[in-house]
């Protein structure tokens, strides 16, 4: 029997402490049938399985790698596939192999929330790119679900970790992967939530293109990834969180490729230079503000578009508020965006656009390259 997502679920406490090689390959091949590329893990452990001895011993890259031509492990992620005869294959030679999943290729993004017993970091440190002064007091937060909690508090939206709407597992050690699909075409870095250069918050690592999460119900161990109640499916992800993984780097140096087939119009994005977001991390939010908005084009219904104009303008706002962008260029290149995007829909869409930037405006969006 199996679960919604097709997953089969442990039935009992030694079930839940011993990795069962049907249960894994049955996993491994659930993932794969929806379009999970998959990598085996090595039996207990949550690390990919071992190189072979040649690929140990050399430097080579695994774009060039014989064997990953040949359908072996070797590399990690970079030899995940969906294909299951070749699944079945690994699986026959290790059948106590785990699964892990390349989020990436999968078009994943997951939240890998840790509740590690460790001091807390510098102020800086805890949401970077937001000031948090000495005056506030830290007492109580703990780990990362403190911090997450306190992100999406500051940005008045629901905790991720809470979300029932989307998969998520909780993983041996007490923390929780939350899983959601990425948009067709975008491309998300990932971070460990202790990185200097890049992070979301303290102690919740993001994992993305360049890595790969356990997949749900694998052993390892120290216990079993456990699916909790609610969606047995990612969730979209959430566009606060977008716009907050823009803030804070995690967006690859090469915009999203837009699916549609209309980018975003040539004018708009010169408007992105000339309308005063003169600093990286501003203009990168600007512009895939921008692309949300273009990319309704090739949907005339059902696209969201009201609900994505408005959620551009409030991010744009934010902007505004915070002395990136002058606003009369802002409503602007918003209205360029919407009419490429709803031609002869002047009209709603400036009405749309107005309400949002002065929501936005009344937050200010505090980004890292402001800090002194």
């Amino acid at each position: 029997m199996l679960d919604e997502l097709g997953f089969p679920p442990s039935h009992s406490v030694a079930d839940a402490a011993t990795q069962s090689p049907a249960n894994s390959l049955r996993t491994a091949l659930a993932c794969a049938a929806r379009g999970w590329p998959v990598l085996p893990l090595a039996p207990g452990r949550k690390t990919p399985a071992a190189n072979c001895a040649r690929c140990q011993g050399s430097a080579h890259s695994p774009a060039t790698c014989e064997c990953i031509a040949h359908g072996r492990w070797c590399h990690g992620f970079h030899a995940a596939t969906d294909d299951s005869d070749r699944i079945r294959d690994w699986w026959k030679s290790q059948p106590r192999f785990g699964v892990g999943v390349a989020c990436g290729a999968a078009g994943l993004l997951v939240l890998d929330i840790d509740a590690h017993e460790t001091p807390l970091p510098q102020r800086e440190r805890l949401l970077p790119g937001i000031p948090i002064g000495d005056h506030v007091s830290l007492n109580g937060l703990q780990h990362g679900f403190h911090s997450l909690a306190l992100l999406a508090a500051l940005r008045q939206e629901a905790d991720p970790a809470l979300d029932t709407g989307t998969l998520r597992v909780r993983t041996p050690s007490g923390g929780l992967h939350v899983w959601y699909r990425t948009a067709p075409g975008q491309t998300w870095l990932c971070s460990t939530g202790s990185s200097p250069r890049r992070a979301l918050a303290w102690q919740v690592d993001v994992r993305a293109q360049g890595g790969y999460i356990v997949a749900p119900n694998t052993v390892t161990g120290s216990g079993r990834y456990e699916v909790l109640p609610g969606s047995a499916t990612p969730a979209p992800l959430p566009g606060w969180l977008e716009t907050e993984l823009i803030r804070t780097g995690h967006q690859s140096a090469s915009l999203p490729r837009q699916s549609t087939g209309h980018p975003t119009p040539f004018r708009a994005r010169q408007a992105v230079i000339a309308a005063g977001a003169g600093r990286d991390s501003a203009t990168r939010i600007l512009a895939a503000a921008l692309a949300t908005i273009a990319e309704c084009r090739a949907t005339p219904e059902g696209a969201s578009f009201t609900e994505k104009l408005n959620r551009a303008a409030f991010t744009t706002g934010g902007l505004v508020a915070a002395g990136h962008l002058d606003q009369h260029a802002a409503e602007t290149v918003l209205l360029e965006a919407s009419e490429h995007a709803r031609p002869g829909q002047q009209r709603r869409c400036a009405s749309v656009i107005r309400a949002g930037l002065a929501a936005g405006m009344r937050r200010p969006l505090v980004l890292k390259d402001d800090r002194p």
